[in-house]
């Protein structure tokens, strides 16, 4: 579903961003807020400010994030966008030229979507960010938890859960097995009625 969002993207700067979004998890408003000076593609760095701490914190991007971001500013510089170090990193694309907020950031997503049939949100992005990283087996989840900006490990955790593929797919073996009768004992329990362990153990079902 998410190649199939990128491909409905329209636009250098709405590719940019999602690809922003997805590589580093940052909040949605995190990655507005930035300047121009805040992207470094040199160490495909994109500095942030979090929002609980209000501490700037510089997350790695994918490599994609940054062609995407040189395209997106060659193309709206031309257009006559404002540069410079200390101006906004995303823009709109017409004039009047202004800081690309939230709510269009979300409608830009509603948009590429409307012929979808889904339903992301941008928050959704971050939790797709912090779900690969997590199930990375050679990322510590403790570089996961700094990455998010997480204060507590437990909240990284959740990431580590069983997608609904893999529990979809585990349950479907489930009912294969006791299909074969794995879950019935060869021997009555003592102490256990034989009928009640047919209702128990499902035969005749």
């Amino acid at each position: 579903m998410f190649d199939a969002l990128f491909a409905a993207l329209k636009h250098h700067r709405d590719r940019a961003l999602l690809a922003a979004w997805v590589s580093t998890g940052a909040r949605a408003a995190e990655l507005l807020s930035g300047t121009e000076s805040d992207a470094d593609p040199g160490e495909q760095l994109i500095t942030v400010v979090r929002k609980g701490t209000r501490e700037s914190q510089a997350l790695p991007a994918s490599p994609d994030t940054f062609v995407w971001l040189r395209l997106y500013q060659e193309e709206s510089f031309q257009a006559g966008v404002p540069r410079g170090r200390d101006k906004p990193l995303w823009m709109t694309l017409r004039r009047p030229w202004r800081p690309l907020n939230y709510h269009a950031a979300r409608a830009m997503l509603m948009r590429a979507q409307s012929l979808l049939g889904s339903n992301w949100t941008l928050h959704d992005l971050r939790h797709t960010a912090s779900y690969r990283m997590a199930q990375d087996p050679h990322l510590p989840l403790t570089h996961v938890q700094w990455v998010l900006g997480h204060a507590h490990l437990s909240t990284t955790q959740i990431y580590l859960a069983a997608g609904l593929d893999e529990v979809i797919e585990g349950l479907k073996a489930f009912h294969a097995r006791r299909a074969t009768g794995w879950a019935t004992p060869a021997v009555p329990a003592p102490g256990y009625k034989p009928e009640s362990l047919d209702v128990l153990f499902g035969r005749g079902w």
